[in-house]
């Protein structure tokens, strides 16, 4: 056997890094456990489905895979553009929004900088910040979400990037309009904000703050967001960022030109105009979070009240346990004892008999 040692040859901050821990694949339990049926909530997707619209257009662009994508996006921006009131110039495309983020964390961050973010915020943060070797820097949370005060506080001269999550990811915690807006006042020009709004279309409308809108303000504001949750494109990997043309210009020198494929592009693109699925996956979001919390509240657990599609609840210091239990009933939930949650278990929202087996599954465990 060779002595190669491939740990020797990688950059320092690379060394320390462990692979991401996505949530449980439903086939992956089924071969495990021998189960039949299983019910995954651990990922935050749409429990919907495809969208019809998005079906028939997929089965039309087959024939066309043979061709590499549009390397700029043109169709998708432009809509993106005309429903955020921007220009296409303003505009990112990525492979899902995680690739946005990555793209813009080695776009201006290096290894002599700082990177400010959340404790218990979404784990692609810190991830990024110590691949390129670059410090970071996670304030404590208040109540489970960003303290903006300590956040704040905790710039200097060093300081590049800040990631803000809202709502966020695993807590579901959500800062207002006038908190977000007073920060970016406190944040010098020269350090991006990356408000990461994954989430955006979970909140209701009367709550979402204009953050596009902020841009013309704040010029190192990047607003990023995702087709992976309300618009049910997981699989296809399809997310953007809204920022200054002059941070749009820089972060598409870095990207790759086809990091997004023919049909997460028309996926997108269709999507965006499917009025009646967005509704849908809203409504059936706002069902699903009061069966849970319903049950949370009869059977006496805490959660952290969420915006998003998903709920962390507090079951107590053997959650690692009882989230094996629930895999032996055929329930995929998720863990987030690395988000420094080791008594909390996070559920996304599911059908209403998804939600139903999760329930009927604690009560077993738990009754």
């Amino acid at each position: 056997m060779s002595n190669f040692d491939a740990l020797s040859l990688v950059n320092p901050g690379v060394k320390q890094l462990r692979p991401y821990q996505a949530g449980k694949p439903v086939s992956e339990l089924q071969r495990e456990l021998g189960l039949q049926h299983v019910v995954k909530l651990a990922s935050n997707e749409n429990p919907l489905g495809l969208s019809e619209k998005v079906k028939t257009a997929l089965e039309a662009e087959l024939n066309d895979l043979v061709r590499y994508p549009d390397a700029n996006g043109y169709y998708l921006k432009s809509r993106l553009a005309e429903l955020n009131s921007v220009t296409t110039q303003q505009i990112t495309l990525g492979n899902g929004s995680n690739d946005v983020l990555e793209i813009l964390a080695r776009t201006f961050v290096s290894d002599q900088d700082e990177v400010i973010f959340s404790q218990h915020a979404f784990v692609v943060y810190p991830l990024v910040t110590q691949a390129i070797g670059a410090k970071p820097v996670a304030v404590p949370a208040v109540d489970y979400g960003h303290d903006l005060d300590g956040m704040a506080a905790a710039i200097t001269d060093k300081t590049k990037m800040i990631f803000i999550a809202n709502p966020n990811n695993p807590t579901g915690t959500f800062l207002t309009t006038e908190s977000i807006k007073a920060f970016l006042g406190k944040v010098p020009q020269n350090v991006i904000v990356v408000l990461d709004e994954a989430y955006y279309e979970y909140v209701p409308e009367a709550e979402r703050a204009p953050s596009v809108e902020w841009i013309k303000e704040y010029p190192n504001l990047v607003v990023s967001r995702t087709f992976s949750k309300a618009y049910g494109l997981a699989g296809l990997r399809a997310g953007y960022a809204v920022s200054h043309e002059g941070i749009a210009d820089v972060l598409n020198r870095i990207r790759q030109p086809f990091n997004m494929n023919s049909l997460s592009l028309k996926a997108a693109e269709v999507v965006l105009d499917d009025h009646a699925y967005l509704q849908k996956a809203v409504e059936v979001n706002a069902h699903g979070m009061k069966q849970l919390t319903d049950f949370c509240e009869g059977a006496g657990f805490n959660y952290i009240p969420s915006y998003g599609n998903f709920l962390t609840i507090e079951v107590g210091p053997d959650a690692e346990k009882l989230y094996d239990e629930l895999l032996h009933e055929g329930v995929i939930v998720r863990p987030v004892t690395g988000y420094e949650l080791p008594n909390h278990l996070r559920v996304s929202i599911g059908l209403p008999e998804e939600n139903e087996a999760f329930i009927k599954a604690m009560k077993k465990l738990r009754g």
